[in-house]
C-alpha cells in the first residue's frame, strides 16, 4: 500500500509520494516523525569477499598515530568498514569482487581522509592530524572515517559522472547507519541536496523512510553502468529531486539552535 502523506509542519499539506510498485510496507505517521535511528542488518564474517589489508605509517610518532593503534585493531577495523559497506549497499549476490587489496596509509596531513587507487587496488589516506583532533572521541572517528572511504572503494559513480556530493552522501549514509555518526551532525540541515556528506546522508536517509528499506541500495546499483541523471530519484520515488528535497526540508526543518 501507498505510504500516508506526510503530516504538514508549513502551509498546505505536501502531497504524498507516489506508491512504487512493490513497495515495502509503510510505516505509520507516527513512526515517521520520530528521530532517524539506524536499523541494523544481519551479516556474518565470513559472508562477504574481504580483500587483502595493508597498513603504511609514515610516523609512527604522531601523537594521532599511536592514538589509532590504542583504539583500533587496523585489520579487525578495516574488515568491518567493508561488512558495514557491502551490507548497507550490495547482497551476496551483486557484491562487486573487484576489489582485492585496500592500503591504509597514516600520514601527517591537512583536511580528513581520502580515498585513490585503481579498479581492483585501493589505497585510503587518513590523516593523523585529524585523528590528534579528535582524542575525545578517537575510536568512533576513526571507525566512522573509515567506514566512510571503505564506501568509496567499494561504490558505484555512474561510470564517472555522478556529482560529488551524492557520492559523499551515500559515504555518509553508510557511516549513519552503522551507528558512526559524529554528535555534531544533525538532521535537516544543508541549503541543496547534494550538498554532501552528512547534510546529504540524512536526505537519503528520508527518502529511504518513505519509499521502504532498499531505495538506497537501489540507488547505487542504478548506477553501476550507466551515466548520471537526475531523472534516476524520478525513477525510483516516482519525483524529482528538488521535489524530493523540498518534502525533506518541511519534514525536518533545520534545528538553528
Amino acid at each position: 500500500m501507498p505510504p500516508p502523506p506526510i503530516p504538514p509542519r508549513l502551509g498546505a499539506p505536501p502531497p504524498p509520494i507516489p506508491p512504487r510498485p512493490s513497495s515495502p510496507s509503510a510505516e505509520s505517521s507516527d513512526d515517521r516523525q520520530r528521530p532517524y535511528h539506524p536499523v541494523y542488518l544481519p551479516f556474518t564474517l565470513t559472508s562477504w569477499l574481504i580483500p587483502n589489508f595493508e597498513l603504511r605509517v609514515e610516523d609512527v610518532s604522531h601523537p594521532g598515530a599511536q592514538l589509532f593503534f590504542e583504539h583500533v585493531r587496523p585489520a579487525e577495523a578495516l574488515k568491518d568498514a567493508v561488512i558495514s559497506t557491502c551490507s548497507w549497499l550490495y547482497t551476496l549476490r551483486d557484491v562487486p569482487t573487484n576489489v582485492q587489496n585496500v592500503l591504509l596509509v597514516l600520514r601527517p596531513m591537512p583536511g580528513v581522509a581520502y580515498t585513490t587507487g585503481s579498479r581492483t587496488h585501493k589505497e585510503i589516506h587518513f590523516s593523523v592530524n585529524h585523528i590528534q583532533k579528535s582524542a575525545a572521541r578517537a575510536r568512533e572517528e576513526i571507525l566512522g572515517v573509515l567506514t566512510h572511504e571503505m564506501v568509496h572503494c567499494f561504490q558505484y559513480n555512474a561510470r564517472g559522472t555522478c556529482p560529488g556530493g551524492l557520492i559523499e552522501g551515500i559515504a555518509d549514509w553508510v557511516r549513519l547507519n552503522s551507528g558512526l555518526a559524529p554528535p555534531h551532525w544533525k538532521r535537516g540541515k544543508g541549503d541543496k541536496w547534494d550538498a554532501g556528506y552528512d547534510a546529504t546522508a540524512f536526505f537519503l536517509a528520508w527518502i529511504e523512510e518513505q519509499r521502504g528499506k532498499g531505495t538506497i541500495y537501489q540507488l547505487n546499483a542504478a548506477m553501476n553502468d550507466r551515466t548520471y541523471h537526475e531523472n534516476i530519484f524520478q525513477d525510483l520515488t516516482g519525483l524529482d529531486v528538488y521535489e524530493l528535497w523540498r518534502l525533506y526540508k518541511l519534514d525536518c526543518p533545520s534545528d538553528t539552535s
